[in-house]
């Protein structure tokens, strides 16, 4: 029977049973030396890493220095300093925004753009016989960064840098009335439109160019005699897609828009659903009720809109601009007021007497409001006047006769009193005279407490 092996930790070769001796463990001096070593070979490579570093970094910037490719991309420092024009293009007025794509680009009055030929130091235009002769002019779309920096001076080459290429199998990317010539140092661009939003360009915004093109062709920005003209752009906006313009709201709003077109009250929303119930369907009907019950209006809007957000949409509304139309009620008690579009009072008579709008007392001012809650709740009954009449002396031009109007009839003066006979007579001092208010908005309408109407002026 063969003994048990114990096992002491050490190797044995099992293919020379023989063999018994045993490996020997390394002295202490002999580890030590080992890590001194290489200690001493860590410090070097730390010290000489840096050196190898610098060398490699030279040699490789040295060789890219030298290639085609990097010597393209590589930017100048600083831009190369563009030639001083003796003239420059300018827009007379900005683009009016939003724009949309499709839609006909126009100035901020709803006006075609305009470019004029303005010295380049003063700004100003000049005398006819100052001017250079006719010039052809291409108009370009430009990225919204070009000149970031904020320079007054570039020079063509520049400029063609920031020209936008359209998309891919895209139209021109500007299309319309592109090549324009000037003369008498103006010109009028009647078409002109984008094909595509800007939501693809790096800045998302696009600018409009022109540009002088030289009979001999080229972008140098020459004029026919060698003079410099410095091109024009406009500033930076964003192109939105034309479906967008199904929701756009419009600056200002007309009285035949539908109430959607203001401010903070979205298209089928929850502010429309309530407006449209309330029989408020058009811009008109908003600021009629804004005018005589705008508590009542703040009511049908609800807590859900926020003060801020009611200044918002009362302000667009305001912006409204008024006809000229007057119209007439007449009450069944001998009284006939004159209103506008929006009721603005211009003119009240009772009994065939005219009241002077800025001495009410407070007793007249409650008939009057009375009366003008009783015309704004029958106001699809309303007749246009059929007459001018005086307002401050003076019969207005600007009021337009309804040449098939029909006469309205007031009732003669009665011989019992000229208030309602629901109005309970109280005595007021001889200077108990209401002072005229401040307006409170744009109509200029004045507020009485608990009650809102307006005064001419």
């Amino acid at each position: 029977m063969a003994a048990k092996r114990l096992h002491d930790g050490y190797d044995h070769d099992g293919d020379h049973p023989d063999d018994k001796r045993m490996r020997r463990l390394p002295s202490f001096s002999t580890v030590i030396r080992e890590a001194m070593m290489q200690k001493h070979m860590q410090n070097l490579f730390m010290l000489i890493e840096p050196l190898l570093r610098r060398v490699v970094q030279e040699e490789l910037q040295a060789g890219l220095m030298q290639s085609p490719r990097y010597m393209d991309r590589s930017p100048p420092a600083t831009p190369p300093a563009a030639e001083r024009p003796a003239w420059k293009l300018a827009f007379r007025s900005p683009p009016q925004l939003p724009i949309f794509t499709g839609s006909k680009i126009e100035d901020a009055g709803g006006n075609p753009l305009e470019i004029v030929l303005v010295d380049a130091d003063t700004g100003a235009r000049a005398s006819p016989s100052a001017l250079p002769a006719a010039l052809r002019v291409e108009l370009v779309p430009l990225f919204g960064d070009f000149l970031a920096d904020g320079r007054e001076h570039w020079s063509p080459e520049e400029f063609q840098k920031g020209v936008v290429k359209e998309r891919e199998g895209k139209r021109p990317l500007l299309t319309g009335e592109v090549a324009i010539t000037v003369r008498d140092g103006r010109a009028t661009v009647s078409e002109l439109q984008f094909t595509d939003n800007s939501s693809w360009v790096r800045c998302r915004k696009f600018r409009i160019g022109a540009r002088v093109v030289p009979v001999g062709g080229g972008h140098d920005g020459a004029a026919a005699a060698g003079v410099r003209v410095q091109e024009a752009m406009t500033e930076a906006f964003v192109v939105r897609d034309h479906r967008g313009e199904l929701y756009r709201k419009h600056y200002p709003p007309m009285f035949n828009d539908d109430v959607w077109r203001l401010e903070k009250i979205g298209k089928e929303g929850a502010f429309h659903r309530k407006l449209r119930r309330n029989n408020v369907g058009n811009v008109q009907e908003f600021v009629r009720m804004l005018v005589v019950k705008p508590d009542e209006l703040r009511g049908i809007l609800g807590d859900g809109m926020t003060d801020r957000m009611w200044e918002a949409t009362t302000s667009h509304a305001r912006t409204c601009v008024p006809d000229d139309k007057v119209y007439v009620y007449a009450t069944a008690h001998g009284g006939a007021i004159y209103v506008n579009s929006v009721f603005t009072v211009l003119r009240v008579e009772i009994g065939g007497v005219e009241l002077p709008l800025h001495q009410l007392n407070r007793a007249q001012t409650m008939v009057v409001q009375q009366m003008v809650l009783e015309a704004y709740e029958n106001r699809h009954s309303l007749q246009e006047a059929a007459e001018a009449f005086m307002i401050h002396g003076h019969a207005p031009n600007n009021v337009p006769l309804l040449q098939n109007a029909a006469h309205v009839a007031v009732p003669p003066p009665a011989e019992t009193p000229i208030w309602y006979q629901t109005t309970p007579e109280i005595e007021f001092p001889v200077d108990d005279v209401v002072p005229i208010p401040q307006p409170n908005n744009n109509f200029g309408g004045y507020q009485w407490s608990g009650q809102v109407f307006h005064m001419p002026g």
